[in-house]
């Protein structure tokens, strides 16, 4: 009787055990630290020359209470930071890690350079021990480098790897101390709020810029749609620029303007070239940065999608085990529910109950022209998950995205002989499609490409 395996099998080779990268954390560490001071002091002497150097602080702020003993979590920062290196287990792990640290001392310091800021708080003395903590930092610390709050940004970045690599009890013991460490650069009198705020965004932009998975910026080449996307990447850029214009006159609760004016910046970018890379969207779930930083636009988009769809039905059967719709919300799950999902927004994250069946994420802008890179990818999907139908095709509206994959999957399967015949189905089953000449062209030449490479039969 012949078998497809062979008579005798080759040995497999043992697998090597991953060391954890010791040298390299040393090496991060002797680069780390020297860079730290150097750079930290030389921002201290350049503010200490200027001939006025004024300070930000709200009125509420004269109520926080000077706390002596909260010296010690803040002093603690220092071993914890070195000791986080040497925690790390891989080496992608400790590179991730260095430079985040890096990147969140370069800004800082860029920061102190630029806006130069001093705390307007008189300290009261304190003796005995806590007393020669203070003694020991006003060493090399004086009262400027204050927005951003480098300590709080540390906290955030260091305080993240004694999470990942703790459980249990003493997870929970870490985190205390360290949001401790946070409390204390204000019960100290070393920081004012403004500072301790922007070190926690210079803190995620670091996570955003050097996630844990190595992030792949996939610029879009789409030549037909570049004038159109241009217009976009400059409509939001010009956005962010308002908002920032506007946060800059209001000042005080007006700066928190620079939070939508940093995700339109961003989604400008998006459309500039970096693509849907942009939202960071891996497996349905932005990362967890990407969210904070983009929440401003995603939170539009959602209330967008459902005042635009209010009077629509949520999706529609376009044949027999294939949907086609909007977002998903809590109320929009049929009894039977849908078998699969197929995800094609980049600024909406897949709930709890799509995650739980087969699905699909692919990641596309809303407003353009998909590549056809991009386009293959969403069809290949859809083919993956049909054994699982119902399938629900789903993008914001249900109204262009969605459709112009479902019309490229049913010219790739034979269910249509022409673009115009696969969106005349579309529109049958949901009228509100939006689907124009340039779309029927991407169509079009996807249907040239399939023509040579048919994709794998259905059943």
């Amino acid at each position: 009787m012949n078998t497809p395996f062979p008579a005798k099998s080759s040995p497999v080779p043992p697998v090597r055990q991953q060391h954890r990268p010791w040298r390299r954390a040393l090496g991060w560490l002797l680069l780390l630290g020297p860079f730290f001071f150097l750079s930290y002091g030389l921002a201290n002497w350049w503010t200490g020359q200027l001939g006025h150097v004024g300070s930000y602080v709200f009125g509420w702020e004269h109520r926080i209470p000077f706390w002596a003993w909260t010296i010690v979590p803040y002093m603690s920062l220092d071993a914890f930071y070195a000791g986080s290196l040497l925690l790390c287990a891989t080496r992608a792990e400790l590179d991730a890690h260095a430079k985040r640290l890096l990147s969140a001392s370069v800004l800082s310091v860029l920061g102190f350079l630029l806006f130069p800021l001093q705390f307007s708080f008189a300290r009261p003395t304190v003796d005995g021990f806590n007393g020669w903590l203070f003694e020991v930092l006003a060493g090399f610390d004086k009262p400027y480098n204050q927005a951003p709050s480098l300590h709080v940004s540390l906290a955030l970045l260091v305080g993240l790897v004694y999470w990942h690599h703790s459980r249990g009890l003493l997870r929970g013991l870490l985190a205390a101390w360290f949001g401790l460490i946070v409390v204390s650069v204000f019960t100290t009198y070393q920081h004012h709020f403004i500072d301790g705020v922007a070190g926690a965004v210079v803190g995620v932009v670091c996570l955003y810029l050097f996630p844990d998975a190595p992030q792949a910026w996939r610029p879009v080449r789409a030549p037909a749609d570049r004038p159109w996307r241009r217009k976009l990447a400059a409509g939001y850029g010009l956005g962010a620029a308002l908002l920032l214009a506007a946060a800059t006159l209001l000042g005080g609760g007006g700066w928190g303007l620079l939070w939508p004016a940093g995700a339109l910046l961003l989604v400008g970018l998006a459309y500039a070239g970096l693509g849907a890379s942009v939202f960071q969207k891996h497996d349905g779930r932005q990362r967890v940065a990407a969210q904070l930083l983009l929440a401003p636009y995603c939170l539009g988009a959602w209330i967008s999608s459902r005042l635009l769809t209010r009077r629509q039905a949520p999706a529609a059967e376009v044949l027999p085990g294939l949907w086609l719709g909007r977002a998903p919300g809590r109320p929009d799950w049929p009894e039977p529910t849908y078998g699969a999902v197929l995800d094609l927004t980049a600024e909406f994250n897949l709930s709890s109950a799509a995650r739980a069946r087969p699905h699909q994420s692919v990641p596309l802008l809303d407003l353009v022209l998909p590549s056809q890179q991009e386009l293959q990818r969403a069809v290949a999907a859809l083919h993956e998950l049909w054994p699982h139908r119902p399938v629900l095709v789903h993008c914001a509206l249900g109204y262009s995205r969605s459709a112009l994959v479902v019309a490229a999957w049913l010219l790739a399967t034979g269910r249509a002989a022409t673009p115009a015949e696969a969106v005349t189905h579309l529109r049958t089953a949901r009228p509100q499609v939006h689907l124009t000449e340039r779309h029927l062209a991407v169509l079009a030449a996807y249907q040239a490409i399939s023509a040579v490479e048919p994709p794998p039969a259905l059943s």
